[in-house]
This record gives structure tokens, C-alpha cells and sequence, in this order.
């Protein structure tokens, strides 16, 4: 089963310095329908204005992923961690028992996109870490980014793994799904359709009770595939 969330009906807020859409319920929009997605919690897009951002605050008991679509982010945060996060790379902070950070576009020109992710953790007051890796585009398919092991991808504290996939207009390509689990896929740029179901630039897509998954691009596009128990 697919249920769409479309692109049009995410919460939607302009402060000018930021334009946002909520998957989920997050801050000021509230949809008791939409409250998280099994473990997923947050999916945020969000375009900052140059030289505009977050500034230093905290978080706890979250694992929080951070995808750069468009532009540059610069990053700081109270476990010393100073830098710049780019195009196609990942952060992830497992905030556990307190992080603080902040977050920048530092570009005079260009806006910053980006989607901002947060997964419950499996347990409460881990102890906070912060890792940052470049995820570039070489080949079309499914690449593993977040994984709760070391092997692959980046390490997150939830039974998750979550894959970027790139796809040239007209390819198509299969992922298997246990049936005992769920998945959200998130299109980034570009359209596509999964078992026959199209989806455009923004929309997610909740599926239950699929053991295959099988995507075929309509353009170029680039989406994110939650594998969540």
C-alpha cells in the first residue's frame, strides 16, 4: 500500500529569510493525520536566504540528518565541530543527552536547500556525536548513506537505513522491502513512479505491506528511501 503525501499539502511558512514545508507536524503547523512516520519524525525542506540561518540551539534524544540539495551550510556546534557542508553531502548529529549547534548559508549569492531529518533513536541519553560525508552522484541506483552499523554509509542509533537514489530520465531500478517493513520514499528533485504510483518534486510516499519496490524515473531525479522497521 502507497499513500502520498503530496508536495501541496506539507505545512508551509515563509519568514522570509526562510521558506520551509513540513512533511510532519514541526513547530507552528499541527496535523494530528501527519505526526511522523514509524520512527521518522521530521522531514523539513528548507531554502535560507543568503547569509541567513539557525542560530546557536539546542537538542536532545533525536537523531537529526541534514541533506544539502542546493548551496552551501556552514556549521558549528558545542562538541567543537566547525565547517562547511555542501552539495550531495550528509550530516548526521545523534543529539542524545544535549547538542548545541547553529546553522548558516554563508554564501552572499546563492540560497541554501536542504532537507532536515529527525528519527527517534532506539534509546534515550546516548552520548552526542556529530559526523559529516559526501554521497556524489557517480552512478544511477540506490546508495546506502545511514545504516546502524559501521559497514557502509553513515551510523545512526535507530533500526534504519536510509538510501539516496539517483536516476537518469527513463531508467528504473528495484529495491526489496521485508514485509514486516515500511518504507517513505522523498522525491528531492525530479519526477518518478514506485509500483505505478507518480510522484513530483516534494511529494513523500508512506508504503506498508510491499516486499518490492519499483522505481522508474520520468526525468532526472534524485529521492530519498527511509527502510524503517
Amino acid at each position: 500500500m502507497i499513500q502520498l503525501r503530496k508536495s501541496t499539502d506539507r505545512g508551509h511558512f515563509n519568514f522570509g529569510w526562510l521558506d520551509t514545508y513540513h512533511s510532519f507536524s514541526f513547530g507552528d503547523y499541527h496535523d494530528p493525520k501527519h505526526m511522523g512516520f514509524r520512527t521518522l519524525r521530521v522531514i523539513n525542506e528548507d531554502i535560507i536566504e543568503p547569509g541567513q540561518g539557525f542560530p546557536l540551539h539546542g537538542h536532545r534524544d533525536m537523531e537529526i540528518i541534514t541533506c544539502i540539495l542546493e548551496g552551501e551550510l556552514e556549521h558549528r556546534d558545542s562538541l567543537g565541530n566547525r565547517g562547511s557542508i555542501q552539495t550531495s553531502e550528509f550530516q548526521i548529529m545523534t543529539a542524545g543527552t544535549g547538542i548545541r549547534h547553529s546553522e548558516y548559508n554563508a554564501s552572499s549569492k546563492q540560497r541554501c536547500r536542504l532537507l532536515q531529518i529527525w528519527i527517534l533513536p532506539e534509546s534515550k541519553d546516548l552520548a552526542p556525536q556529530y559526523e559529516q560525508k559526501i554521497f556524489k552522484k557517480e552512478n544511477s541506483g540506490l546508495k546506502l548513506v545511514a545504516a546502524p552499523d559501521l559497514k557502509q554509509g553513515l551510523l545512526i542509533y535507530q533500526n534504519v537505513r536510509l538510501y539516496l537514489g539517483s536516476l537518469s530520465a527513463g531508467e528504473k531500478t528495484t529495491q526489496s522491502l521485508d514485509k514486516a517493513r515500511y518504507a517513505w520514499i522523498q522525491v528531492a528533485h525530479g519526477k518518478l513512479r514506485i509500483n505505478g504510483t507518480p510522484l513530483e518534486p516534494g511529494d513523500g510516499a508512506a508504503i506498508s505491506d510491499e516486499t518490492k519496490l519499483d522505481f522508474e524515473s520520468l526525468s532526472d531525479c534524485e529521492f530519498l528511501l527511509f527502510d524503517l522497521n
